[in-house]
């Protein structure tokens, strides 16, 4: 029943994680961050990186359950307060002919009120910053929840299961640690085609999920994810501190404990000697090739996990619901079978600490190989009048077609024209006018657009298409093989070393995004989120980010491989010492 507790506990965990990442590109929209923020917040929860190290300590000193239960009921709370920020901003607003005549091209209209920072953009300021203290809290938090779960659990487990359970034990944690983020992308992708403000959706709404405004209820699924944590945290409370023990043990508990666990060094001991310890493993060369070879490799994952959908929406024109849906139900559990089928090919192969690196070597230059095709599975920026398709006048000046319509510089309505070029609102486009479908209610067209070329002179209320969407499949099952190839390695290296997270990796990952924006909107004259990305500067960095980090990876194996090689008396299950 423990066993059941911990793996259903540590679902939800990974759901909650997983589910947070598919929204972060709609909370992106919703408040205007960057992809830099968006990703630095995601990190922060890696904190449980660097205090695991120290909780692992108190071992079986603790009430491990109940240290488990405390760290749930932590995680629920986080959950609850990433969703403060849509409780206490202002609804959502977008640009829209129907709610505002400043979306359309007006001559009356004084023109000091295109370039003024009203109330309601100031208070869009103020809502991100409460945003960025909210979520880094919580952030935090879930980190600091999370870090009991993993090596309390193993090793409650492993002191009192038989010798013969625990591995399968251990190994349905690791595959509950990817079905539960293929749940939370899931989840994510079915809540995200509900309107974010759910009770104010009415009759005139006009957005769809697909349309460049539209932002799900990302906090939906938060709700319901700290409620899953909040009720199978509370039966660990229950647990007894100890159970009968099994006169094995198993090696997991060594894995996890290490010297951590010794009743005989108090906690003023083990502060006192861990700068020294932390320094002499920093001084052996394998162990920090380890180490850097996990960071290169956690970096991969955390950059497709964080910004991937991301990434097929605006390669593929794909709607993030969609975008979701493909990596919860392709890329996830093609990792799974990945991870599941490693450790068959370890146990039949009988790969040993010298052969790991070799295997692990071969696996991900197959895996590297395969993105390369990524590279050319992709489709050029579609022309948009200011940003990369030029109408002004030679001094630089707005183009005369709406130079009198006092557009407002921080509208953001893509359109597409009959000439084929995108326009970042119909005032832009010079429309002076527009029709509804008498049924929905919709906008059907803008009309009379002076910007617009040829003899048709309109505008469909969306962004031009795609050329490529056809190759989003494709895209999806290719990363899909690359990751299942990368996950062969998955068992081999978590029995040569311990996992590793490198916390800034979705932040560089970010801003490695930024640099591909060529149109940021605007809020009082600041920077908000991107508009337009340049798709082949786009689609070159985040893979090249992502192959690069597995070229590095590979490398520190392969010296890895030598170095073990050469060293006959090297073997991980000894002390921490003996990496020296």
């Amino acid at each position: 029943v423990n066993s059941l507790l911990k793996h259903t506990n540590f679902s939800f965990l990974q759901k909650r994680h997983s589910y947070f990442k598919s929204t972060i590109t709609t909370i992106e929209r919703r408040y205007g961050l960057n992809s830099y923020s968006s990703g630095t917040i995601s990190s922060l929860h890696e904190v449980n990186s660097v205090l695991i190290v120290f909780v692992s300590y108190f071992g079986n000193r603790v009430h491990r359950p109940r240290v488990i239960g405390v760290g749930g009921l932590l995680m629920a709370v986080s959950a609850l307060l990433l969703t403060l920020p849509h409780f206490l901003s202002q609804p959502y607003q977008y640009n829209s002919v129907l709610h505002s005549c400043q979306d359309i091209c007006n001559a009356q209209r004084n023109s000091s009120d295109s370039v003024s920072c009203g109330r309601d953009e100031s208070r869009r300021l103020t809502d991100t910053n409460n945003l960025w203290m909210l979520m880094a809290t919580a952030q935090l938090l879930f980190g600091l929840g999370s870090v009991p779960i993993q090596p309390f659990g193993i090793s409650y487990i492993d002191d009192f299961a038989r010798p013969g359970n625990s591995p399968v034990y251990i190994a349905i944690l690791f595959a509950v640690s990817v079905f539960g983020p293929a749940i939370g992308f899931l989840m994510g992708s079915a809540i995200l085609r509900i309107y974010v403000d759910v009770d104010k959706i009415g009759a005139e709404h006009e957005l769809k999920p697909g349309d460049s405004r539209w932002v799900g209820a990302w906090w939906i699924g938060l709700l319901v994810t700290a409620s899953c944590l909040l009720l199978t945290s509370i039966p660990y409370f229950f647990f007894p501190r100890s159970m009968p023990r099994e006169k094995s043990v198993n090696n997991t508990e060594m894995l996890f404990s290490a010297d951590f666990k010794k009743p005989d060094v108090s906690l003023l001991e083990f502060l006192q000697m861990f700068p020294r310890m932390f320094l002499r493993l920093l001084l052996s060369p394998l162990f920090l090739m380890l180490v850097l070879a996990q960071c290169c490799f956690s970096s991969v994952i955390a950059g497709l996990s964080t910004f991937l959908p991301k990434y097929l929406e605006r390669q593929y024109s794909a709607s993030l619901a969609d975008s979701g849906l493909l990596v919860g139900a392709l890329n996830l559990p093609a990792v799974a079978v990945g991870m599941l089928v490693g450790g068959v090919i370890m146990k039949r192969a009988g790969l040993s600490l010298k052969t790991i690196p070799r295997f692990s070597v071969v696996m991900l230059v197959i895996s590297t190989t395969l993105c390369i095709p990524l590279f050319f599975m992709g489709c050029p920026t579609q022309k948009v009048s200011e940003v990369n398709h030029h109408q002004t006048d030679q001094n630089g000046s707005l183009p005369s077609c709406y130079s009198n319509c006092s557009c407002s510089t921080s509208a953001f309505n893509p359109v597409c024209g009959s000439d084929d070029v995108e326009y970042i609102s119909p005032c832009r486009a010079g429309c002076t006018n527009f029709t509804k479908d008498p049924k929905s209610q919709r906008i059907q067209m803008y009309t009379n657009c002076q910007c617009v070329s040829g003899s048709q002179i309109h505008a469909l209320p969306s962004p031009c298409p795609n050329s490529c969407p056809h190759l989003l499949l494709p895209a999806i099952i290719v990363i899909s093989l690359a990751s299942l190839v990368a996950s062969f390695t998955h068992n081999p290296l978590v029995s040569f070393y311990m996992n590793v997270s490198w916390l800034p990796a979705p932040a560089l990952f970010g801003k490695a995004i930024d640099t591909s924006c060529i149109w940021w909107k605007q809020v009082c004259k600041k920077n908000s989120s991107c508009g337009y990305y340049d798709n082949d500067m786009l689609r070159n960095r985040y893979l090249g980010m992502q192959v690069g980090y597995k070229v590095m990876g590979i490398f520190l194996l392969m010296m890895l491989g030598w170095k073990v090689q050469r060293t006959q008396e090297y073997s991980l299950e000894k002390r921490p010492e003996g990496l020296l």
